[in-house]
């Protein structure tokens, strides 16, 4: 329970402006924050998406290493075009219609 004598407000109110920091930036730094989150998520998106995975320049270089891998007895490979680095990668999944 808090006192309710305006000296032991005051110092309760100092003590937590002291650990709290200077709270006049306090929404600059959780936009900071949040453009951090935002850049790392896309970041670790694009990695998955697409720097981790095979590019080929061309559709047609795409279906070449399909027709390869269905040499060697893979099927069902698909090429989709990549929205971030507008090149091509192979997918096993269902091709969109």
């Amino acid at each position: 329970m808090t006192s309710r004598k305006g000296a032991a407000k005051a110092r309760q109110r100092a003590a937590f402006e002291a650990g709290a920091g200077d709270l006049g930036d306090l929404f600059a730094r959780e936009e900071r924050r949040r453009a951090e989150a935002s850049a790392a998520r896309e970041a670790a998106l694009r990695l998955r998406a697409c720097e981790s995975k095979n590019r080929y320049a061309s559709l047609a270089d795409a279906e070449e290493a399909i027709a390869s891998c269905a040499a060697y007895g893979t099927r069902g490979l698909h090429a989709y075009r990549c929205p971030h680095c507008n090149g091509w990668h192979l997918t096993s999944k269902p091709a969109r219609p």
